[in-house]
């Protein structure tokens, strides 16, 4: 199935039905008063989280969603039946804006979790709710009140504990598959991975964390260069960044560059990114001759003047892999623990996460305008029957590449 991770949608709560106006005609009663009944409660419209759904993709092609009117009222002071409520399925993780105020609805993060998107509108009173002393036949009646409208836009981010970075090849796909049960594509050629991929980690009885791995990333991508910033939102709910760097890179690049063209990527991008602890793993040492490792391994850890943890691995044999997911597991688990104690540093957290949200979301959306503003500029030599070929969605077409 297509991994969609953004859609924008609308959606219309039911109208409320309308009251009317009614009176009671009853043998032998001639002025048997108002009897006119409320309308019914138009349909909500709700969103809620549903672990058996790991795509946005069902909203690319279907796009409004409207619930229906309220049942008007009925005589015999009967109200109108209320529409049934309108529930839209979406991934965990799922972040709910509404596109006309730019403000964020809900972020539904567990399983069940319901944000209510548009209210239905309430009936209208039928004439007996005016009936009066002074005034026992009123022949007055109010229609149903108009059902919320608004324009949406679903975020999907995946929710890991651990995001994966570094550039194309690095190994991060294969870290993955050797820590849990996901199984990513692997091969020698860059962009293998084109969309996150999720993995449990089990590290004892009871104890696990979710790794998720960032599609990667390389120079220039804050500015749309290769699958550019498109994933890198995901890493936004992470609470560690395992940064991988190819110690040989098959092209013989120097891994120092490469680190920092990641590390530089992220600054760009979002300055609270760039800020979420990150962990160093120096990896495929396999492809180095013994004697040479720690020269090599230690000459990238000085000349980055990297201050944080450092891991060497193999991933290929497993070799230092065992090693980092106890570190995670523990740090994790630390951080959890910390956050349950301390309300302050728990408070901090949640302000933090959130911040890093917003950053993340303000400058995707400037890197996405910045994309089709180029686009549009390419195309302003081409043929008007070209320019019609033009869609919004051009920046979230799926891209395959073969190996060469």
């Amino acid at each position: 199935m297509r991994f969609i991770d953004e859609a924008v949608i609308s959606v219309k709560a039911g109208d409320g039905g309308n009251g009317i106006v009614s009176f009671r005609r009853e043998k032998f009663v001639p002025k048997g008063g108002p009897d006119g009944g409320d309308g019914g409660k138009g349909g909500d419209v709700y969103v809620i989280a549903d672990d058996n759904t790991n795509t946005l993709v069902d909203f690319r092609y279907t796009r409004k969603f409207e619930a229906k009117r309220g049942e008007n009222g009925r005589s015999k002071n009967c109200s109108g039946k209320g529409a049934d409520d309108v529930y839209l399925k979406v991934p965990v993780g799922t972040t709910i804006i509404d596109t006309d105020l730019d403000v964020v609805i809900g972020d539904l993060t567990e399983v069940g979790q319901v944000v209510l998107v548009a209210k239905g509108g309430d009936g209208g009173f039928g004439n007996t709710r005016f009936k009066t002393s002074t005034n026992q036949a009123p022949r007055k009646a109010i229609p149903g009140f108009a059902g919320e409208a608004k324009n949406l836009k679903l975020e999907l981010k995946v929710v890991a504990d651990v995001g994966l970075i570094g550039l194309p090849n690095a190994g991060k796909s294969t870290f993955i598959r050797q820590v849990s049960s996901a199984r990513p594509k692997v091969a020698d050629y860059p962009f293998t991975t084109l969309v996150p991929n999720l993995g449990v980690v089990d590290v004892g009885t009871h104890q696990s964390f979710v790794m998720a791995d960032i599609p990667g990333l390389i120079e220039g991508a804050s500015d749309g260069a290769g699958l550019g910033i498109r994933f890198l939102k995901h890493v936004a709910r992470t609470r560690r960044l395992l940064h991988i760097v190819d110690v040989k890179p098959i092209d013989e690049s120097n891994p120092v560059e490469n680190a920092r063209i990641i590390l530089n990527e992220l600054e760009k991008f979002s300055a609270e990114l760039s800020k979420l602890p990150q962990i160093l793993v120096l990896n495929k040492i396999d492809q180095l001759e013994d004697d040479e490792i720690d020269e090599v391994c230690n000459n990238i850890v000085k000349e980055l003047d990297w201050q944080g943890e450092v891991f060497r691995t193999s991933t290929i044999s497993g070799q230092g892999v065992d090693e980092i997911k106890y570190h995670l597991m523990n740090e994790i688990e630390e951080e959890q623990e910390r956050e349950a104690d301390d309300e302050e540093f728990a408070k901090a957290q949640a302000e933090r996460f959130a911040r890093l949200e917003e950053e993340v979301r303000h400058n995707t959306e400037i890197q996405k305008e910045a994309y089709r503003a180029k686009r549009k500029a390419e195309r302003e030599g081409l043929s008007d029957d070209d320019d019609d070929d033009w869609n919004d969605d051009d920046y979230d077409v799926a891209v395959e590449y073969a190996p060469y």
